[in-house]
């Protein structure tokens, strides 16, 4: 047994030693020092010693046992520090070095073109109002002029929301809820104050569905709105013609467009020529996929319906308006020098597009 003590010893201080972490550290003390480790079988056998034998050998296993948790608490505590330096060199910092300095983000181009028509517009006397992205059903179309079965009513055309999944919010006065499909909820709101004359330019979010190289569910518009005594359309078209030197530059070419719409009369669509393929509907060789004819439409204008004055409250024997709405991704797209020929890449969070806008 002294022997077998002796060997055992040695094979224990072999492993406690050659232990580089204390994971393996651990498994050498379990193997020889645990409740069923290799020490603990050596002892049971001493109950069959001679009693002169089971003293002495008895002395040399706590001997034995003594010097190994001796050795066990030495390697660990070794190990232990040597995570601690290599935790001091992973983290050291020399506090005397310059810091680094964080890269500056920048305004989206949104905002950075909403600011900028704002801006345009302030120099003209109009003020800047608050748009609605969710509104009622009789502000964004039955003050509107708009039919209960004009098709931009339909679900398959504008998002109706509700206070739960599956509901659509209604009003008994004001009808449905939906989120903006355009920014010409404003209009019938701003009449209801009674505060004369006008000029508010409202920018804001709309939805619609709709989802191509030109539309996105979610854009922002801005709509311009004057009211007036005697407005006519040169006022309407003069302001039109300023925004557009103002923002696009004196050589764009625009035109209006006869069009329908059921909130302004007589109504226009107001393009301009392609940024993309300098207004030749041709790029590459192709048709242009963002115009396709060498024009863009940028929005809607006209003079304000009499109904739309009478829904806001106002006597249109009295007073006058124009109105228009133009898109602002659409006008960027359309900007000279930027060249978007998606107007989803907008949304796209690319660093590698944004960051040269």
């Amino acid at each position: 047994m002294e022997q077998q003590l002796k060997t055992l010893k040695e094979a224990a201080l072999k492993a406690i030693n050659a232990a580089q972490s204390e994971e393996s550290l651990g498994e050498a003390e379990t193997k020889y020092l645990g409740r069923k480790g290799e020490l603990s079988g050596l002892m049971r056998g001493l109950g069959a010693l001679a009693p002169e034998d089971r003293k002495k050998m008895g002395e040399l296993v706590n001997s034995i046992k003594s010097e190994l948790e001796a050795a066990f608490v030495s390697q660990n505590t070794k190990l232990k520090a040597g995570a601690s330096n290599l935790i001091a060199e992973a983290e050291w910092m020399d506090v005397t070095a310059p810091g680094v300095a964080h890269e500056l983000g920048h305004s989206h181009i949104i905002t950075k073109a909403t600011r900028e028509i704002e801006a345009i517009f302030s120099r003209i006397g109009f003020v800047r109002e608050k748009g609605f992205e969710a509104d009622w059903d009789h502000y964004a179309f039955e003050a509107l002029n708009m039919p209960h079965d004009h098709p931009a009513r339909n679900e398959t055309e504008t998002f109706f929301v509700g206070p739960r999944e599956g509901e659509i919010a209604t009003d008994k006065k004001y009808g449905k809820m939906v989120l903006t499909p355009h920014t010409s909820n404003s209009q019938v709101r701003l009449l209801e104050r009674g505060e004369f004359p006008i000029r508010a330019v409202c920018i804001g979010k709309a939805f619609r569905r709709e989802s191509n190289i030109s539309h996105i569910p979610m854009f922002h518009q801005f709509e311009g709105f004057c009211v007036d005594k005697n407005m006519n359309l040169a006022n309407l078209k003069g302001v039109i013609d300023y925004f557009i030197k103002s923002f696009f530059g004196t050589d764009r070419k625009t035109r209006l467009r006869p069009h329908h719409f059921r909130f302004t009369e007589p109504s226009f669509e107001v393009d301009i020529s392609c940024v993309i393929c300098g207004g030749t509907g041709l790029k590459n060789g192709v048709k242009c996929g963002v115009c396709k004819r060498g024009w863009l439409e940028l929005g809607g204008a006209g003079m304000t319906h009499p109904n739309v004055l009478k829904a806001g409250g106002v006597d249109p024997e009295k007073y006058s308006a124009f109105a228009f709405g133009f898109g602002v991704e659409r006008c960027y797209m359309m900007k000279e020098g930027l060249s978007v020929p998606d107007l989803r890449m907008l949304y796209k969070n690319d660093f590698r597009f944004l960051k040269q806008l």
